[in-house]
């Protein structure tokens, strides 16, 4: 079982009915040259990779956007009921909304999504602010993990500060049973982020980190050089989830080169899917 734990659907054909809509997700992703896909299209994508399951990543940036959801919790709940064996879907809640937790609270009860997606440079916020206290309280309750955006954003309006790794550390240590994802392995920190998952086994990184060369000479640099494969396949095997951050980057290629790293067998499929099943709490194939 192959899961990306990393996708965002933003331009999926189902919910880009409103030309206007979709202008302003390219405008505000930074994402401009792919169009909208079928999902017929994006199986296919999925297939060629060898990909089970992806999980959908919302984006709620209301507060900043003048009450406008760049895709909402809705809108995923509708992509995983077209497709239930296809797709797990995450939620996202704007952490200055005075109905935050509310909005989560029903999306975890109710759209019955899997985990939260947040980013704390793009939504203006440090992981040790007290308001966050009260979405990370909802999430312990419902047993829901939090997947937060780490390291470089392309996304406008981002400056880095609030993602570098070592800015969860205290989150880590205080809250021991919420198990947290440093996407994109936080890059440039990738060595921030290995220390915080020897240090703490609820902390977790997916692999969908920015490549500008090839997907495989990165994952090399990243994955042999700046963290020696030896340290991921004897000490962090149980951490590391297979993300490809699609559509900015391609499923297929992301996919090849992590199977070209040297790890043992029993490792890639830690990555590749066992360790988002546990990461999430939920196993898609036990229905």
């Amino acid at each position: 079982m192959v899961i990306d734990i990393h996708v965002h659907p933003a331009f999926f054909e189902p919910i880009n009915e409103d030309e206007k809509k979709e202008e302003l997700r390219h405008d505000e992703l930074n994402l401009h040259k792919n169009g909208t896909a079928p999902l017929k299209h994006f199986f296919n994508k999925m297939n060629c990779a060898k990909i089970d399951y992806a999980v959908l990543l919302p984006e709620d940036y209301n507060t900043t956007m003048n009450g406008e959801v760049l895709v909402s919790n809705e809108e995923v709940k509708k992509l995983v009921d077209m497709a239930p064996d296809r797709f797990i879907g995450f939620a996202s809640v704007d952490p200055h909304d005075e109905k935050a937790a509310e909005k989560l609270e029903y999306a975890f009860s109710v759209l019955d999504l899997k985990g939260l997606k947040l980013h704390p440079s793009r939504q203006n916020f440090h992981p040790n602010d007290s308001f966050m206290d009260e979405i990370y309280d909802v999430c312990e309750k419902y047993d829901k993990p939090i997947l937060f955006h780490a390291g470089l954003s392309f996304e406008p309006h981002t400056t880095t500060k609030n993602c570098r790794p070592l800015d969860f550390e205290d989150l880590a240590e205080r809250r021991k049973d919420l198990r947290i994802c440093l996407a994109h392995f936080g890059w440039p920190w990738v060595r921030e982020t290995a220390m915080l998952m020897l240090k703490y086994p609820n902390v977790y990184a997916d692999t969908g980190a920015l490549y500008f060369d090839s997907a495989k000479e990165f994952y090399t640099q990243m994955l042999t050089r700046d963290v020696p494969v030896t340290w991921i396949d004897r000490s962090l095997r149980h951490q590391v989830m297979f993300g490809t951050d699609d559509p900015r980057f391609e499923m297929i290629r992301m996919s090849k080169a992590i199977e070209e790293l040297g790890l043992r067998e029993s490792t890639l499929e830690l990555i590749k899917g066992r360790n988002a099943v546990e990461f999430m709490h939920y196993d898609p194939e036990v229905r």
